[in-house]
């Protein structure tokens, strides 16, 4: 007991030294470097060269790199919750359609925009539609969880409103222009450098609400692990349960989508990575080391992003990290 509890609080210190460490390279890192000198020094000094780093530093490198940690946290622990509900370990965060349902809001936003002639698409707007469309996609699965008697039959519904929501972006890629598609796919890609102030207060208070909600279901997510018999069993009514982490799910996935575009991968390999760190399956332990350690590799990949030569996509370099371990957990499992 005494050796499992030292190894837990020595990764527990890891994961928060290495967040903090990561947090700074990351505001530090880009374009221009900015040593953590400099901007103590710019708070204290007023220049013109203090002034830039000022604005360097807190409108562009810390809103980033905030961004990074409520999206990696959101995606992680949204991940988790779907293993957990489906028992699958191939389940991820948009797998109930509302990554799809965002992409169709900010297809029908830049291709009627730009057909209207307007070429300068607010960020706002295309917030705002993923927003809509994500919202529209789990207001139609919050009924079918509630009526629905098993998980396999709402995994296969939220596949298919996905599916179509997919179909329909596609019909709209065919018969766009090519000023309107480049918009579009320029979202799709995924970046957390578009999220200021004002669109950061709204994602984390979404995100914040959809934490207390996962929070509240640690401990029928523990009873959902025996199956949904023993759960029944225990007193877990499964359908609230159902409903509720419907919710959760659509709440953070959806935030992260909205704000940032689709990121990949990083709800899927989290989980994985936490069960193996932690060597439990206990909720109340690996989803505050998936949020952890979701935030690190966030901000690891848009470290990486920020230093190569050509700016990267954060949904390219997630897929990097998180593709070979999903290949491993596959050949692992047989």
């Amino acid at each position: 007991m005494m050796k499992g509890t030292k190894h837990s609080t020595l990764i527990w210190v890891a994961l928060g030294i290495l967040l903090i460490g990561l947090a700074i390279v990351d505001v530090c890192c880009g374009a221009v470097w900015i040593s953590p000198r400099e901007i103590m020094a710019s708070w204290s000094a007023i220049s013109t060269e203090s002034a830039i780093i000022d604005r360097i530093f807190f409108y562009l490198r810390l809103p980033k790199m905030l961004t990074a940690i409520l999206a990696g946290v959101a995606l992680s622990v949204s991940g988790m919750m779907m293993q957990t509900l489906f028992r699958n370990p191939l389940a991820g965060p948009y797998i109930l359609g509302v990554s799809s349902g965002a992409c169709l809001g900010v297809a029908v936003v830049t291709m009627l925009q730009v057909a209207g002639g307007g070429l300068q698409i607010a960020s706002g707007s295309i917030a705002a539609a993923a927003i809509i469309g994500s919202i529209a996609v789990l207001m139609m699965m919050l009924p079918v969880a509630r009526k629905v008697k098993d998980n396999v039959s709402l995994l296969i519904i939220g596949m298919m409103f996905g599916a179509v929501a997919g179909a329909l972006v596609n019909v709209m890629q065919n018969i766009s222009n090519p000023d309107s598609l480049k918009v579009f796919i320029t979202w799709t890609l995924g970046s957390l450098s578009n999220v200021g102030w004002g669109e950061l207060a709204v994602m984390s208070a979404i995100i914040i609400i959809g934490m207390i909600i996962v929070i509240t279901m640690m401990k029928p997510l523990n009873g959902l692990l025996l199956g949904e018999t023993y759960a029944q069993g225990l007193g877990i009514n499964v359908q609230r349960v159902r409903t509720w982490i419907v919710v959760a799910t659509g709440l953070l996935a959806g935030a992260v989508t909205a704000f940032c575009g689709p990121i990949a991968f990083v709800g899927v390999a989290v989980p994985h990575i936490a069960r193996g760190l932690m060597r439990t399956s206990n909720h109340r332990i690996i989803i505050p080391a998936s949020a952890l350690i979701g935030a690190n590799l966030l901000l690891a990949c848009d470290i990486i992003c920020s230093l190569s030569t050509y700016p990267l996509p954060i949904s390219t370099m997630s897929a990097l990290f998180g593709a070979p371990i999903i290949i491993g957990i596959i050949i692992k499992n047989k």
